[in-house]
């Protein structure tokens, strides 16, 4: 590996870019093992509330790892994750609502469904809003824990909206394992109710999905310590929202993917469920390392989160999918973020 490091290494200016590409490239590989899993027998909901954040999700954990390990600063492991979960939840699932649409349940119009497939689809509907029900909650205890009773001029006044600690750190980490437990618990239930064993080809395809995890972690180490020797420039002074956008792209692809493919569960799902690979997980497990200074921007952010999350809570719930206009005004609701985040 460290050969092969080098050999791209070679590529001179072009070298982070091409070590951009193997990321994207090994992220996207994930897309034929997950299909692969799909078609085992996992119903929409499981792949992407189990599987597809992980994958989807692998860089950030990457990210704020090596940022952790190399002392970087948190208030960008921060912005990293807090520009994640708004993309994902304004912008990416904004726009395959607008291109594809985004309905869970189907129209008067359409063609006669079996009992057990109207079943499944009420019983992804339900999971799908626990899940957002859980976006909000996580994002308000980061809020809470953050603060540490604080009022908002007083956090203002020190040039962050609060601090989390080893102690915050892991509790984060605590609430995360709880919910994955929740599922993987639900997961084994469906197994004995159906007398549907796991496939056993499962070990070959978490073989591939390490050796994925593996080329990424190469990717994004080289890529951090490239930035953290940056000087100046747009990267350098951006460089938590650069990230983010970067490893937002495998998982945009997967939503676009699967939006295309007419499987609206999915692409939900995933969305949603990579927001808490983020927060907590990610912003836990920095805050368990080292304290994590909470930029400013994570008051917009995450005021924007919970109204993203209402949004999609109440279409779902009300509506059975999300209006294609809606989705459009939540790509606008994105573009909004970003010029109050980057310019002055």
């Amino acid at each position: 590996m460290t050969t092969w490091v080098q050999w791209i290494e070679r590529a001179g200016h072009w070298a982070p870019a091409a070590f951009a590409g193997l990321f994207i490239a090994v992220s996207l590989l994930m897309i034929w093992r997950l299909e692969a899993i799909s078609r085992s027998g996992l119903r929409g909901t499981v792949l992407g509330t189990l599987v597809l954040p992980y994958c989807s999700g692998m860089g950030n954990l990457i990210f704020t790892i090596l940022m952790a390990r190399k002392g970087g600063s948190g208030a960008e492991v921060m912005t990293n994750c807090l520009v994640n979960n708004v993309t994902n939840m304004t912008l990416v699932l904004g726009l395959v609502a607008g291109l594809w649409g985004m309905r869970l349940v189907p129209g008067p119009n359409a063609k006669a469904r079996s009992p057990r497939v109207v079943m499944e689809r009420r019983i992804d509907r339900l999971s799908l809003l626990l899940a957002l029900i859980a976006v909000a909650f996580f994002t308000g205890v980061v809020w809470v824990l953050s603060s540490d009773g604080r009022a908002p001029t007083s956090l203002a006044a020190a040039g962050c909206a609060g601090r989390l600690d080893f102690a915050d750190g892991l509790v984060l980490v605590g609430l995360f394992l709880f919910w994955q437990l929740i599922h993987v618990f639900e997961v084994l239930k469906t197994s004995v109710r159906e007398q549907r064993p796991l496939r056993i080809w499962l070990a070959l395809d978490l073989v591939v999905l390490l050796a994925c995890a593996y080329v990424a972690y190469v990717s994004v180490d080289w890529l951090v310590n490239w930035v953290l020797q940056l000087k100046g420039g747009f990267i350098a002074k951006h460089y938590g929202w650069v990230s983010a956008w970067l490893m937002v792209l495998p998982n945009a692809t997967l939503a676009f993917y699967y939006g295309w493919a007419g499987r609206p569960e999915v692409v939900y799902t995933s969305q949603v469920s990579d927001g808490h690979i983020c927060i907590p997980l990610c912003v836990g497990l920095y805050a368990l390392h080292r304290t994590l200074v909470v930029p400013p921007l994570f008051v917009l952010g995450a005021a924007l989160l919970l109204g993203a999350a209402l949004v999609h809570f109440l279409c779902v719930t009300l509506l059975g999918g999300l209006p294609r206009l809606i989705g459009w005004a939540l790509v606008g609701a994105y573009a909004l973020f970003v010029y109050k985040g980057i310019l002055p």
